[in-house]
């Protein structure tokens, strides 16, 4: 009987690293790739920019590979426990980094089992990273990044989206990672909020800047990043306009758009009740919904409602009701918010709402409830978690703080501390060299 031969693998970029150590793993008998799902992959680095089944094709399709399986947890533990294997194979580059701890629990699981890892030398003048960069530079397609925020949301426990007004929030938001124990954080997506769009050109929040003017904005910042993005779409406007908007958001690429079930001259819902807040009927809010479903061309734009009866100082039931009725029109998720501090509104609603729908996604805007964790909110049943305003909010007192000091000094040599070195900054954007 053939020996079982493991190898754990991304396999999204193929290069001549993998082929070698698939050629290695297959002398020893028949070799079983543990490919990584998109849920094991998310909490650790960046989706893959194909989808399993289509990094399932291409593995199984190399010479040498005998049978593909899924490897749904970062850790090798849980498959090596199911198929055990005779022997695992793996790269010598886990001896040191973040996956030394790993490979320690494979070597104890494999002990246990009577089996043996094999170590092969990671392939010099292969760089996986830089790899990645490089595609990166390349950008995406408006189908692939459309795509996108469904296949994280199935992903993940809960998905980080940050403000970008413009393009250099962008790159931050693209290529900003930190590590924390095993795990990369970076945020997965952005926001384009019509506050942030709106008070960057000096304008109010009342829808003054229409979609053509919005859209501007929104491809400077398609053209440098791939990661997907959600449209503030206030109230949608009128249903004949909205249809519209609809078309030109998915056309090119965007995600997700969210419209609040308001009518009348928009008053930013964070005033709450210090402004008159008057919502829609929830027969006409349907309509809006329907008709922006029906206009769509794929199934993988998404039409979320956000229900503003806790800023209207309704009671927890009355969104409830409301978000009943959108999702049962169509939408494809619920976006709740509040001004309450606590957040233990923004709670009831979660739980009350699980209860009926366990899989539609809860998407919340943590502005004012900001001591609460994304685990906690992850306990709720929230899918989003949305930091709508921070980029903006961060940049405008360090840019009064630089202006300030020189007019105090009456030179420059003092606003540097706020300012980044001209080189960082010519070094920030791609293409610049």
């Amino acid at each position: 009987m053939a020996k079982k031969i493991y190898l754990g693998m991304i396999g999204d970029i193929m290069h001549p690293g993998l082929i070698n150590i698939i050629r290695e793993g297959a002398k020893y008998g028949d070799l079983i790739v543990g490919l990584f799902t998109d849920k094991a992959i998310a909490n650790h680095k960046r989706l893959p920019y194909l989808s399993y089944e289509q990094r399932k094709r291409v593995i199984e399709n190399i010479k040498g590979v005998s049978e593909v399986v899924p490897q749904d947890d970062w850790s090798y533990i849980p498959n090596l426990k199911k198929y055990k294997p005779d022997y695992i194979i793996h790269g010598d580059d886990w001896k040191s980094g973040n996956e030394q701890e790993l490979r320690q629990e494979v070597f104890e699981v494999m002990n246990e089992q009577g089996g043996r890892v094999i170590e092969v030398p990671y392939t010099k003048g292969i760089d996986s990273s830089s790899l990645d960069k490089e595609i990166k530079s390349i950008g995406t397609t408006p189908d692939i990044r459309l795509k996108s925020l469904r296949r994280l949301i199935k992903a993940k426990p809960i998905v980080r989206i940050l403000e970008a007004h413009d393009g250099l929030c962008g790159l931050i938001i693209e290529n900003l990672e930190i590590k924390k124990g095993l795990k990369n954080a970076s945020f997965d997506g952005m926001w384009s909020s019509s506050l942030t769009d709106s008070t960057s050109k000096g304008k109010p929040d009342i829808e003054a800047v229409d979609l053509t003017t919005r859209m501007q904005d929104l491809n400077n910042i398609l053209e440098c990043t791939t990661k997907p993005i959600i449209f503030d779409g206030d109230t949608g406007g009128k249903i004949e306009h909205f249809v519209f908007t609809v078309r030109t958001l998915e056309r090119n690429g965007i995600s997700a758009i969210i419209i609040e079930d308001k009518v009348g001259l928009k008053k930013n819902s964070l005033f709450g009740t210090d402004a008159v807040q008057t919502q829609d009927s929830i027969e006409g809010f349907c309509n809006k919904i329907r008709a922006g479903k029906n206009a769509l061309i794929t199934k993988d734009f998404m039409i979320i409602s956000r229900i503003e009866s806790l800023i209207a100082g309704k009671p927890v039931s009355d969104a409830l009701e409301r978000a009943f009725a959108y999702v049962e029109a169509g939408a494809d998720g619920v976006m709740i918010h509040s001004k309450n501090k606590s957040g233990e509104d923004i709670k009831e609603f979660c739980f009350a709402f699980r209860e009926k729908h366990p899989l539609v996604p809860i998407v919340v805007v943590p502005t004012t409830y900001s001591q609460i964790y994304e685990e906690e909110l992850c306990s709720w049943g929230v899918n989003i978690v949305i930091y709508a305003n921070h980029m903006l909010r961060a940049a405008y007192p360090a840019m009064v703080k630089a202006a300030t000091s020189i007019l105090e000094n009456e030179r420059a040599a003092e606003a540097g501390e706020y300012c980044m070195p001209i080189k960082e900054i010519l070094e920030l954007i791609p293409g610049t060299k």
